[in-house]
């Protein structure tokens, strides 16, 4: 019968090894044939003398569903690799999307992985994540164009890159993850290769770069790539790689040097790629990537492969045109191989990067209608774009694009001002939002064609245009004293120069118009004028220490009662400075939302000796800190603004002037964070809080705030103050864990952010425990059965039964001392082996946890 059993044992053994030995590598790839369907590729590697083969697999779908698919493609590349392919297709129930683990397991890895320990016993997993999401559109994930089989040497620098295409043009990212087993869990024992200088991967082009292993063998790693679209991930598909290791004295090829480079659609663009050997061996020099993939227009690399011994070159060529056009570029994989007979092939890879651009749309006119400007362009040339950008600027920039600067950039002070969503359309009316445009503004625009996946064309030429100065254009609103009722406001403007006096007669009425300049006051009317030439006006008897005012100027004709408004100005205000005080510095921020552009500030401040305003400084931003005071000083200030309008035709510089504003700086400025440390002292179960402050930050006497939290989760409570810069912290009942962090506080009270957090568990000074042994025999040593420790006790529940199942003893103190009698009748307990079981709740950092305690002890009296 033993014969027979262990027949039956090697028998099964055998089958099972000749199963193990199969899968090298693979991954899962899709693509999206409509609505919820999409079309899932598995592509496995396997060992090819095995009797194991598969001529189907199963497949899981991440929906709680799974299929069986049959193998459509069985390739033998070599005597020892074949390639297969299961497709099959999905169709998932919901409509309103998900985040689905399509996977594959099957055992199992081929014999003799050196970082899988017992590899032949481990089976084979991959996945791929599917997200469908209806806001992002379909998707399709990478297709990885370089196997996952591949060679290196011993201490020679090893790269590999999966060749990923993105058909979609999303952007790609790369992460190392670790291979898995049974379940998708990770392997047991599974370590990355040992490399004498590093193993890693390049997260933005997917450069696996093993430099220098060290020992040969045959080597599985596992990598993510990455889908990303506005930001958000889309899915992923995860590669397991094979890597044999072997001995050898070849260097691997060299690939020269390649830029980046970017084209406008519709460019030839072509050039030399060449690799060398520094052993003169033969290279076989290959290319593969989105641009060879393209329909219609694909790249060619003429011939694809080169072969050549030494050197070999080979002309990349590519005729450009819009369905090129995309956000991302396109990626060219180049890969030079050497060939040799007795030793192993060696690699080398360089990736290549084209973005193909989209031609700038061109305005065609630009014409001012009023308060409003019309443009007019040139339909774009690519009929795949979505629609167009405007930008605008209030002056002219001189903006030439770099070859690969798309859209209008930020430095270039342009805003994007509206979005056409249909390239048929080639007309915009420039409103300003409805509220109509500024007059002596130069107003200058550029355009974009725009594109579904964020693609932006170059930006066209630049073309300005100013309104027609038929209205008056206010110059000043100007503080010329300041007071809480005999305050006086000065207001100038520009009169009328091109105004139609054939289609809109004499007489002309100037009226002006006063508003305090906050969202509830309302206009009032303050001055009437019957001459275009009277453009001056001074406002008197009013509030401008604490009220800042805004003026406009409306054009009429005719006379009264019979007046018809022709046009007004915007509304324009005053400079309206805010001082606050801090430690020893005042801040100062004034507005700067006047129709006209201010160039910069000059910043005054009162002479307390001559009480003269002496400049202080100048800023070309509506702030300024003014350093060096002395606290509880008053100061007192006023800028003056400089300024211009960009169109021609006004008076220049336009000046304009605060009013007078004071403040007191006061030390507001809290004390630098201390820096916090904990030690934990086991023996008298509680933390020694010290902390070091920075002498670089003050030298007053401060106060320290010490805060607690018993559960890393929970707010922090204030528990204590002290002026010294230590601290023991001792609860009742006694326990290390809680979180600590400390504040600093001035004598004004100013208190300092949070210093570092310093967080104690319980295994910091251990959990509960018992002897195994106590003699309650009147010798004073080891009298009493109690805990060895008992930090961060929260509840205790704890019986000692004897050998007979019956309770001679039970407690809820947590600092019990049992004396070895019978708690019933304080009867001597009989020497012998007595039991203990119990519950003790601790506190940990996250709150009270609850365990069961038990064993045995001991009772001695000799």
């Amino acid at each position: 019968m033993k014969q027979v059993l262990y027949t039956f044992f090697f028998f099964i053994a055998g089958i099972f090894t000749a199963n193990a030995t199969h899968e090298r590598a693979g991954e899962i790839v899709y693509k999206h044939i409509e609505g919820l369907t999409y079309e899932v590729k598995i592509i496995t590697y396997t060992y090819l003398p095995s009797p194991a083969d598969r001529p189907e697999l199963e497949i899981r779908w991440g929906d709680g569903t799974s299929s069986i698919l049959p193998r459509t493609l069985k390739q033998d590349l070599t005597p020892l690799i074949r390639r297969n392919e299961y497709v099959g297709q999905h169709t998932y129930p919901s409509s309103g999307g998900g985040t689905f683990i399509i996977s594959v397991e099957d055992p199992n890895r081929n014999y003799g992985i050196v970082n899988i320990p017992n590899s032949v016993n481990i089976p084979f997993y991959i996945e791929t994540q599917l997200v469908i999401n209806p806001f992002l559109g379909s998707n399709n994930s990478v297709q990885l164009l370089n196997p996952p089989l591949d060679y290196g040497c011993v201490n020679r620098l090893y790269v590999h890159n999966p060749g990923a295409y993105d058909v979609d043009g999303d952007s790609l990212s790369y992460k190392l993850t670790i291979c898995k087993g049974a379940n998708g869990l990770p392997i047991p024992g599974y370590t990355y290769p040992t490399a004498s200088i590093e193993f890693s991967i390049n997260e933005l082009n997917g450069d696996l770069i093993w430099n220098r292993p060290e020992i040969q063998g045959e080597y599985n790693v596992a990598f993510i790539i990455e889908e990303w679209r506005n930001g958000i991930r889309i899915g992923y598909v995860t590669r397991d790689l094979q890597i044999q290791i072997g001995a050898c004295d070849n260097e691997p090829p060299e690939i020269l040097a390649i830029q980046d480079t970017c084209v406008e659609a519709g460019t030839f663009l072509q050039f030399d790629i060449t690799a060398t050997d520094p052993d003169d061996h033969s290279i076989v020099l290959s290319a593969y990537g989105s641009p060879f993939l393209q329909d219609p227009g694909p790249a060619l690399m003429i011939p694809n492969p080169a072969i050549g011994d030494g050197e070999v070159t080979a002309n990349f060529q590519w005729n450009t045109n819009c369905t090129h056009v995309q956000k991302n570029p396109h990626v060219i994989y180049i890969k030079a191989k050497d060939t040799l007979h007795n030793e192993i092939s060696l690699s080398a890879y360089k990736n290549v990067n084209i973005t193909v651009v989209a031609p700038a749309p061109e305005f065609t006119d630009v014409t001012p209608i009023g308060r409003t400007i019309d443009l007019q362009w040139d339909q774009t040339i690519c009929n795949n774009a979505k629609g167009y950008y405007i930008y605008r600027k209030s002056s002219y920039y001189g903006f030439f694009p770099d070859n690969c600067e798309t859209g209008v950039p930020a430095y270039t002070g342009y805003k994007l001002i509206a979005e056409i969503n249909n390239i048929n359309t080639t007309f915009y009316k420039d409103d300003n939002g409805g509220s109509g445009l500024v007059h002596g503004i130069e107003y200058c625009y550029m355009i974009t064609s725009f594109f579904a996946d964020g693609a932006e064309s170059y930006a066209s030429t630049e073309w300005c245009a100013t309104l027609r100065k038929d209205l008056p254009v206010i110059t000043n609103v100007s503080v010329e004293k300041t007071g809480t009722s005999d305050g006086e406001m000065y207001v100038a403007w520009s009169k009328p120069t091109e105004l139609d006096t054939a289609e809109i007669p004499p007489p002309y009425v100037y009226k002006l118009w006063r508003k305090e300049n906050t969202p509830e006051a309302q206009l009032i009317e303050v001055a009437t004028y019957y001459n275009l030439n009277d453009t001056l006006f001074f406002d008197e008897q009013l509030n401008t220490e604490l009220i800042q005012y805004a003026y406009q100027v409306e054009l009429y004709r005719g006379t009264a009662p019979n007046l018809e408004l022709v046009g007004s100005t915007v509304l324009a205000p005053s400079v309206y400075l805010s001082p606050t005080g801090s430690d020893k510095s005042i801040v100062l921020n004034w507005n700067n939302d006047v129709p006209w552009t201010n160039n910069s500030f000059v910043i005054y401040r009162q002479n307390e000796t001559t009480n003269q305003f002496d400049s202080i400084g100048i800023s070309v931003t509506p702030n300024y800190v003014d350093t060096g005071l002395i606290n509880g000083q008053n100061y007192c200030y006023q800028i003056k603004t400089v300024g211009k309008y960009s169109a021609s035709g006004f008076v220049e510089p336009i000046v304009n002037y605060s009013q007078i504003a004071c403040a007191k700086p006061v030390d507001n400025i809290p004390p630098c964070a201390p820096e916090l440390m904990v030690d934990v002292n086991c023996l008298e179960l509680k933390n020694e809080l010290s902390w070091s402050y920075p002498d670089t930050c003050t030298n007053e006497e401060l106060i320290y705030y010490i805060y607690f939290s018993g559960i890393e989760s929970t707010d922090f409570i204030l528990y204590d103050s002290t002026i010294f810069t230590s601290y023991d912290f001792v609860t009742d009942p006694p326990s290390v864990v809680g979180c600590f962090t400390v504040t600093a506080l001035d004598s004004l009270r100013n208190q300092s952010i949070y210093s570092n957090v310093v967080c104690v568990d319980i295994d910091e000074c251990g959990r509960i425990w018992f002897p195994i042994v106590f003699t309650p025999n009147g010798d004073g040593y080891n009298e009493y059965f109690q805990a060895d420790s008992v930090n961060s006790i929260y509840q205790l529940q704890l019986n000692i039964f004897n050998r007979w199942g019956l309770i001679v003893y039970k407690t809820s103190d947590p600092f019990f001392q049992w004396d070895g009698k019978d708690q019933d009748n304080n009867q001597d307990c009989s020497p012998g082996v007595y039991f203990y079981e119990g519950v003790v709740s601790e506190y940990t950092l996250r709150g009270p946890v609850e365990r069961r305690v038990r064993g045995s002890v001991t009772l001695l009296r000799d």
